[in-house]
């Protein structure tokens, strides 16, 4: 197995795209030109490393998106390692898809091939801030990684206290392991730059938002429309975990 693919984006289910689209474009997100593959209503939204893909279609949603080529192979070689599938879609007629969950019901797809194009290059950061971790409720990290280590074979960053988290390498961006009870679903985190900005922003458009939420010492909490959850930070909070080295390979822990 080569790990779960190159990230492609945050997957979301939107009842209503056009609201989402324009609370993302608020916040200074970018839209994205998108390929003819869905049916249904889509588009992505970045600040120029992470993605949103809003999707009017039913599925287990939040997901990890990731495009790994040659699909039905790779496919083949996860069934081999015990992996068990929720949609398996492969065929020649198919844009081949396979969907699974970890074990803590957190949702990953695999797509065949990419459904959008890159972000402006000069486009960085949103009014949230610097992007730095997508970040999962777990029960057990230690746990939860035994399925994460043969897609996101690099562990970064990990810490035991005050609660164990987890960051992997995951296809070339963040992924957090958490088991803060603070967290009550898949999450983006950001180093913001400039509070009372971010503050006035939330308070003009009326934003959903919470301050002081809980998780991890971030001092605000927004929720966009269809309920995607960004935590900004003054700092990233694994600024002093244990770094691990790169040339650890977790893939061989045992599921």
């Amino acid at each position: 197995m080569s790990g779960a693919g190159a990230f492609l984006e945050f997957s979301v289910r939107t009842p209503d795209i056009l609201e989402s689209l324009n609370f993302y474009k608020l916040l200074g997100f970018e839209e994205l030109s998108i390929g003819e593959v869905w049916p249904h209503k889509y588009t992505v939204v970045s600040d120029g490393v992470l993605n949103i893909g809003l999707h009017d279609r039913e599925f287990d949603s939040p997901a990890l998106t990731f495009v790994q080529p040659d699909l039905a192979k790779h496919a083949r070689s996860m069934s081999d390692h015990g992996f068990e599938f929720t949609r398996m879609q492969l065929g020649e007629d198919a844009f081949n898809e396979l969907h699974l969950s970890d074990l803590d019901q957190n949702t990953v797809i695999m797509l065949e091939a990419r459904t959008h194009y890159g972000a402006d290059e000069d486009h960085i950061d949103s009014a949230c801030g610097t992007w730095f971790e997508l970040t999962m409720p777990v029960k057990d990290a230690v746990h939860a990684a035994r399925f994460w280590a043969p897609l996101a074979p690099v562990v970064l960053k990990m810490r035991e206290e005050p609660t164990t988290h987890m960051r992997f390498d995951a296809g070339g961006i963040a992924l957090g392991l958490s088991e803060s009870i603070a967290l009550h679903g898949p999450s983006l985190c950001f180093k913001c730059h400039d509070r009372d900005a971010i503050e006035a922003l939330c308070e003009q458009h009326g934003f959903a938002s919470q301050t002081f939420p809980g998780f991890e010492g971030a001092f605000r909490a927004i929720k966009a429309p269809e309920g995607t959850c960004l935590y900004l930070f003054d700092e990233d909070f694994l600024g002093e975990a244990i770094e691990v080295d790169e040339s650890d390979d977790l893939s061989e822990f045992p599921r």
